[in-house]
């Protein structure tokens, strides 16, 4: 084994690989490597967060997408053997990673939320969410380079150390890509991520009609918080974007509270909300699973209870 490699696609996602790498280099005694191909201005930040060294990838023309880079990291890993590679579970990361496995003959953990390394068996050891969130598998690699995709917030970010340094490297440019870009088209986002969400309000088949979301907004907005939904609402109902779903089907969050309205529980969306720091539950059945995970919870009638909340907290906080 010869180095952890991370590719660093944005600031935060990278500093929450640095923090998965800096164990395991403590564990391995190998030295970290940062892939560079968006933020080059970034390699003094990304020392400060215990990266040993900074690959710079070649910038590209605007024609050329980024998928034109993978043989120069799968030429370079072959070169230098890196024995873990890890990359953000991004669409972009999780692409890339796809592609570098193909490239490279070796095996993939995708949505990792535990890399561990194994010194007796001199293994990397692996643990991935198995059938919406019922079982936790393990995937041991017996091959290098062991690579992993890691979702965004399983680690907390890497802290900064003053008069950290180490060594850059540009790598060779890429050849000729038959594929050109012809049009970019920017997505309008129309919410937030809700990845970056402190307080999720999550509105559930509870809710009785469309205009009566206006329930969930004005608790999240009671508390300086996000509106979110069950997969219903917004796949079946289309109430609301995909982009506001979570669960197995939609997006994985980690706020420091989490309000269900209405929301049943099934495991699909208890496996987006597990990792939330408090979870509490509005729902007029007592035997709705998500009283069985949630840390506070109201039987109730959400339409009864929820203006009720409202009028507390806004008085409160003085509203």
């Amino acid at each position: 084994m010869a180095g952890i490699w991370i590719l660093g696609e944005n600031r935060e996602l990278t500093g929450e690989l640095l923090t998965a790498g800096g164990e395991l280099a403590a564990a391995t005694g190998e030295k970290i490597s940062v892939l560079l191909w968006k933020d080059r201005s970034r390699a003094e930040e990304y020392f400060a967060l215990g990266a040993d060294e900074i690959l710079v990838l070649p910038e590209l023309p605007e024609d050329v997408p980024p998928e034109a880079l993978i043989p120069v990291i799968t030429g370079e890993a072959k070169t230098s053997q890196p024995g873990l590679i890890l990359l953000p579970a991004t669409v972009r990361g999780r692409e890339m990673a796809a592609r570098v496995a193909a490239g490279l003959g070796t095996g993939l953990c995708s949505d990792a939320v535990a890399v561990r390394w194994n010194g007796e068996r001199k293994t990397f050891e692996m643990e991935r969410l198995a059938y919406g969130g019922m079982a936790v598998q393990k995937v041991v690699f017996r091959t290098a380079p062991a690579m992993a995709t890691i979702p965004p917030r399983t680690f907390a970010p890497a802290p900064e150390k003053e008069g950290r340094t180490g060594t850059v490297r540009e790598l060779p440019g890429p050849p000729p890509s038959p594929v050109r870009v012809v049009e970019r088209k920017k997505r309008e986002r129309t919410v937030r991520d809700l990845r970056e969400a402190r307080i999720i309000v999550c509105a559930g088949r509870g809710i009785e009609k469309q205009e009566d979301l206006r329930i969930a907004r004005e608790l999240a907005e009671a508390l300086g918080g996000e509106i979110a939904c069950t997969r219903p609402l917004s796949e079946e109902y289309h109430w609301l974007p995909e982009d506001l779903c979570i669960g197995l089907s939609g997006i994985s969050v980690k706020p420091e509270l989490y309000i269900g309205l209405g929301v049943s529980g099934q495991v699909q969306h208890i496996t987006g909300i597990r990792d939330a720091k408090v979870i509490a539950a509005v729902n007029k059945d007592e035997n709705a699973p998500i009283f069985q995970t949630a840390d506070l919870g109201i039987v109730g009638d959400l339409y009864g209870v929820v203006p009720n909340l409202i009028q507390e907290i806004r008085k409160a906080r003085g509203q």
